[in-house]
């Protein structure tokens, strides 16, 4: 009898964990590593269909180079001086995605570059071995980088 439970309760929640782990909502290590960012539809619609906000940072520095605590940690090098104090935890990182046919691809989007304080264009889809694929590019997506970002553990 618990054999079955345990088995009915297995179905049960595998396709949950399935459909989790195909979609690009969750939380993600970016590529440098120095930070995790949860993807989730927009509480706002006119922001697009996905945004990104960072939700923990790993060892981040402040403006003299030496390690902060993440909960202190600011936005000091945005190119908006009103922008500089703001603090990273929590802030907008993703935004303004479009929904293609793909269901687990967005385009049109923007990323905020916290490492030089610049907003570019982006493009992001989930790759089937699991990674984030993000394109980042100024232009055309020709002219960019992309960087794969991890899920979080």
């Amino acid at each position: 009898m618990r054999r079955l439970f345990l088995a009915a309760l297995f179905a049960a929640v595998a396709p949950i964990a399935s459909a989790q782990a195909q979609s690009v909502v969750g939380t993600w290590l970016t590529a440098s590593g120095v930070a995790q960012v949860k993807i989730e539809p927009c509480a706002d619609p006119a922001s697009g269909a996905l945004c990104g906000f960072i939700v923990g940072l790993i060892n981040p520095k402040g403006p003299d180079g030496v390690v902060v605590a993440p909960d202190v940690a600011t936005d000091f090098r945005n190119e908006n001086p009103a922008l500089r104090s703001r603090k990273v935890l929590g802030m907008p990182l993703i935004w303004g995605f479009k929904k293609t046919s793909d269901p687990n691809a967005f385009e049109g989007g923007q990323i905020y570059n916290g490492e030089n304080g610049k907003i570019y264009s982006a493009n992001i889809s989930l790759q089937p071995d699991g990674t984030l694929r993000l394109r980042g590019y100024v232009g055309s997506p020709m002219f960019g980088e992309t960087q794969i970002w991890t899920r979080a553990k």
